[in-house]
């Protein structure tokens, strides 16, 4: 029986705490809600059990945006960085991407803190296992959790953020453990309340490397990678001050022959190739064995030695996991320049784990057909802290937003790498583990780090996560950028002695006449910071105002042709479907597409036209259906609880 005193009864109830839980139960509780994160162990909380580092490509995109909407990572991650790299600095200013090496154990401690501290929301050790339904008119609705004490806590809204937990497996060899990450316990039973429903799980794989004693290596025989000098943070609330910022060097290495004789004379023990593990593994972080296999005719591949933490000897090594057995392991991270005498501190594994199919759910990330539950990280089916960081901040937000009855956050394509990372999982589904990538976006230009805050800042205020304080900073910076763009515009260098030596100097045409500013930024070979030495009334600005201001006119064109291209899309993009529409009354579409469109039951004509089994002849014969009818009678469109997460 579902208790009703206050200590058992919650607004909001988190299961799992790792940084998809992190972020929905702070979320949540931060809008006023109140809150439960349970996990299964308070140790464990914000783990980083794979790679110790935060971003990356496309992952620090979604880091600035956590930021901008009013999430914790970016600020806690600048707060233990060992090392920061801006990457693909070598490209076009849409692909740079930020990671840092983290500190694991001081980020695991930061935001165990913050979350402890933290108004409105009751931290609690206890694996939950069994989500409470009862029936509604259109399938189930969650009204609690039970512990494995028996325990019962009531709630209008459950976020399942388990990550890696339910079902878990661990593969070293022949040998196979129930487990989960780094050696915890797996999560048993929470699974079947939902099967019982009639939600379907998928099983997936996943991997890590073996950790390494720092003393046993020979660091001379590996490349030196040095970080920034001068990076800047992540989030726009870290103060100078707070900025813990080490420059702790990290090591590239390759692969070598021996290497991979050693791997090929051992596949059969490996549980990957074993037939042990059935699970799907990710696509782009795929084990040691399976590179070789897959990419037979590379002679080499590029491994990093990474540190996990400022206290601590234990190195991570990138790109080298596996489910060799362990003296397997010992001989192939042996054959490795400067790790002839490695010592092994954790051997590498695999891990099993079920999550569910993200067609299941809306574009809210509440499940289509039980009202009050949602779905956040790799749950979902995605890989990655990023990833599982945005989309719990997403499911927080609207988990509350419900309750209030308040217009959901949906985030579109145009406007974030987290509104297309949804979009794909709840419109395409995944087969594997889903990893955001910059190529997954058809608006990369428009979505840049630099003005993660300017597309998104608005909503995070509107859901109540920035404070007036903050806005107003916002505000500020958005001022200044359209100010110093506008000064450029109408600024006008004469073409003097000086001015005519410093063109020669950087090797670009003389002018004959005045010229614009903006139109000399314009020049590839010419920077913001270069044209200071001809632009006297250039006024002292924040580094990062210059940045965007700089981007916004190097690139105005082509902004200007993505922007005409989202207004042309959305036309579709935004055309609502009818709720409750049984597409066998839509006569013209192909069998495939009804199929499909009756199990997702899509909101928008865009995002049908994304869905896998849809074509464009389909999406034709929808846009004519909605064009014949859309005056008739028919069932709310588009304004219902779908849109509205409950």
């Amino acid at each position: 029986m579902i208790g009703t005193d206050k200590e058992h009864c919650f607004e909001v109830a988190v299961v799992g705490a790792g940084h998809a839980g992190v972020e929905a139960a702070l979320a949540a509780a931060r809008m006023g809600a109140r809150t439960a994160l349970f996990t299964l162990s308070l140790d464990a909380l914000a783990n980083m059990p794979c790679n110790p580092s935060i971003g990356g490509s496309g992952k620090g995109h979604l880091v600035y945006e956590i930021d901008a909407l009013g999430g914790e990572m970016g600020r806690a991650a600048d707060r233990v960085t060992l090392q920061s790299r801006t990457l693909n600095l070598g490209k076009g200013a849409a692909v740079h991407s930020k990671r840092v090496q983290a500190d694991r154990m001081a980020y695991r401690a930061l935001m165990k803190k913050t979350v402890e501290q933290c108004e409105n929301l009751h931290l609690i050790q206890a694996e939950i296992k069994e989500v409470l339904f009862e029936e509604a008119e259109d399938g189930h609705r969650a009204v609690g959790v039970r512990t494995h004490l028996g325990e019962v806590f009531a709630c209008a809204r459950v976020i399942l953020a388990t990550g890696t937990y339910p079902g878990g497996q661990l593969f070293v060899g022949d040998t196979v453990t129930d487990g989960g990450p780094d050696g915890m316990c797996a999560s048993v039973g929470l699974f079947d309340s939902l099967a019982k429903i009639g939600i379907a799980v998928m099983r997936f794989k996943t991997g890590t490397p073996a950790r390494i004693n720092r003393r046993s290596l020979d660091f001379s025989k590996m490349e030196v990678q040095e970080g920034e000098r001068d990076p800047q943070p992540f989030s726009v609330c870290t103060k100078k001050e707070e900025y813990h910022f080490e420059d702790t060097p990290c090591h590239m290495i390759y692969t070598t022959p021996e290497t991979h004789k050693i791997i090929k004379e051992n596949l059969h023990r490996s549980a990957l190739y074993g037939g042990k593990i059935t699970g799907t593994g990710p696509r782009y972080c795929p084990s040691i064995e399976d590179k070789v296999v897959r990419f037979a005719d590379k002679e080499r591949h590029q491994l990093f030695v990474e540190p996990t933490g400022a206290d601590t000897d234990e190195l991570y090594l990138q790109g080298f996991s596996t489910s060799m057995p362990p003296d397997v392991q010992r001989k192939m991270i042996r054959s490795l320049p400067g790790f002839e005498n490695a010592e092994i501190m954790r051997y590498a594994y695999a891990i099993e784990y079920d999550c569910i199919d993200p067609t299941a759910l809306r574009q809210t990330l509440e499940f289509a057909t039980v009202h009050g539950l949602y779905g956040a990280g790799q749950v979902n089916g995605t890989s990655g802290y990023e990833e599982a960081a945005a989309q719990g901040l997403v499911a927080g937000v609207n988990a509350v937003l419900s309750l209030r009855a308040e217009k959901p956050l949906i985030l579109s394509r145009a406007s974030s790498y987290i509104g297309t990372m949804i979009d794909d999982l709840v419109t395409k589904g995944t087969k594997e583990p889903y990893r955001i990538m910059i190529s997954r976006s058809e608006y990369r230009l428009l979505l840049r780090q630099d003005n993660a805050d300017l597309r998104l800042s608005e909503e995070g205020y509107r859901v109540g996560l920035l404070s007036e304080e903050r806005y107003r900073r916002f505000l500020a910076r958005r001022a200044a950028i359209e100010r110093e763009i506008a000064r450029m515009k109408e600024t006008v260098i004469a073409p003097s002695a000086c001015v005519k030596a410093f063109l020669e100097l950087k090797g670009s045409a003389p002018i004959e006449t005045g010229v614009r500013l903006s139109e000399l930024l314009r020049r590839p070979e010419l920077s913001y910071r270069m044209l200071a030495e001809i632009d006297p009334s250039r006024p002292t600005l924040d580094e990062s105002v210059c940045v965007t201001a700089e981007l916004e006119v190097k690139y105005e064109g082509y902004i200007k042709r993505q922007l005409a291209e989202v207004a042309r899309r959305a036309e579709t993009e935004e055309l609502p479907l009818p709720d409750g529409l049984d597409y066998r009354e839509v006569k013209g579409l192909r069998l495939e597409a009804i199929e499909k469109l009756n199990k997702s039951k899509p909101v928008t004509v865009g995002q049908a036209s994304r869905m896998s089994g849809v074509n464009p002849a389909d999406v034709t014969v929808l846009l004519l259906y909605l064009k014949q009818f859309k005056d008739k009678s028919l069932p709310q469109w588009g304004k219902g609880d779908r849109d509205s997460g409950g």
